[in-house]
Parts: C-alpha cells; structure tokens; sequence
C-alpha cells in the first residue's frame, strides 16, 4: 500500500511529534488563559488554581477519549481509514484558517462560550472545560489524529502511547497557563495573544494538509492494487 509521512507514526516518538503540535495550536493553553483570567477575575488566587487542576484533568480524559475511540467509532459506522484521513484533514484545515483568517473573532466567540450560565456554583466542566479549552474543534482534530494510526502488527501501541502522552503533555500546559493566567494577561495582552495565534494556526494548516495527503495517497495505492 502507497503510503507516505515525513513523521513515522509507527513509533510513539513520531505520533507525540505529530499530535502535540496540532494539539496545541488548536487548544492553544495561553490564548485560553487570558479568557479564564477574564471569566474568573472575581475567585481568589486560591479558588482560581483548584480550578486550573480540575479543568486540566477533565481536558485530558475530553483527549484521551477523542483520540482512543474517535477513529474507531467512525470505521464502526464503514467509514474507510483513507477517507477518514482526508476528511479529518479538511475538518483540520478549515479549523486552521478560520484561527489564522479570524483570530478575533474565533476570540469573541469562545470568550462568549466560556461566560458562566446564572447561579452556576460549578463552572470548571462546562463551560470552562469544555467548549472554552477543548471544544468542538479540538475534539475534531483529536478524531483526525486518531486517523494517522498504523495497522501493522503492534505499531498501533506505540501509536496511541505517544498520542495519550501529547494529550497529557498539553493538560499539563493548560494547568500550568491556567494557573498563571494573570501573568500571562500581563505579559502578552490580546495583541500578543493574536499574533501567538496566528502562529500556531498556521502550524495546525500545515498538520491538515498533512493529513489530507497521507489519505490521499492510501486512496491511490489503493486504486493502485485493485488494478493489479
């Protein structure tokens, strides 16, 4: 089978290098922080680290479960490796250029998500957790992650081992970027947020792309041994 990827994803090494990046340009921990900063100026420093912990512990099982099951409740359902692939990439591509064509308004919109519902006592899950810190988005590009796994003999072990260690490696970023979330609005501010934005939006293109060509090319190498 024609396949093709700069990353060797066989190894637990080359999924971390390949699922950390996307990871955190789509979660983006500091960008966050500034919305928590805002959305928590009223809780004491104590309140707002018990928090951090809490939001960063159910933003790894949100991951870890997006990308262990994604891709195989999809193939559940006929879904073919290759076509998940290609569609993952795109949903990763498109996720991609709004952040990078729209920062601001991706900002607004998640800014709006994160503002607690009345006489809420428990705002770590939802809304902090989820749609602020792992989204829809994020949940979609984990499941395109989920895609690039192998299907030769154990490689799949190594695989999913480097993945759930870019999950963990990005919840522990957040906890830490959430529980620093005042000097982190000091030190870059919503103009340094946006270009820090745009940065990692680009990388997160460059992912889906990657992602799309890899499907691409399982699509061919299939034609290929069909017509042999």
């Amino acid at each position: 089978m024609l396949d093709f990827s700069p990353i060797p994803v066989e190894t637990a090494i080359g999924a971390f290098l390949l699922a950390f990046p996307a990871l955190f340009s789509i979660v983006n921990p500091p960008g966050g922080a500034l919305i928590f900063d805002a959305v928590t100026a009223g809780r004491t420093r104590a309140e707002k680290q018990k928090m951090a912990v809490r939001i960063g512990f159910y933003a790894m099982i949100v991951l870890l479960a997006s990308l262990w099951l994604g891709g195989y409740v999809l193939n559940f359902f006929g879904v073919s490796l290759s076509a998940l692939r290609i569609a993952g990439g795109l949903v990763v591509a498109v996720q991609a250029w709004g952040l990078l064509m729209q920062a601001e308004a991706h900002e607004e919109r998640k800014a709006h998500q994160a503002e607690p519902p009345p006489n809420a006592e428990d705002i770590t899950f939802f809304p902090l957790t989820m749609p602020l810190t792992t989204g829809p988005g994020t949940i979609a590009v984990a499941i395109a992650l989920s895609s690039q796994r192998p299907t030769n003999g154990l490689a799949p072990l190594g695989f999913f081992g480097g993945l759930s260690l870019a999950a963990v490696a990005i919840a522990v970023m957040i906890w830490i970027c959430y529980r620093a979330s005042d000097s982190i609005t000091a030190l870059l501010g919503q103009g340094g947020a946006r270009v820090m934005s745009r940065l990692v939006a680009f990388l997160l293109l460059c992912v889906g792309v990657q992602i799309i060509v890899t499907g691409v090319l399982g699509v061919a190498g299939l034609m290929q041994a069909v017509h042999h």
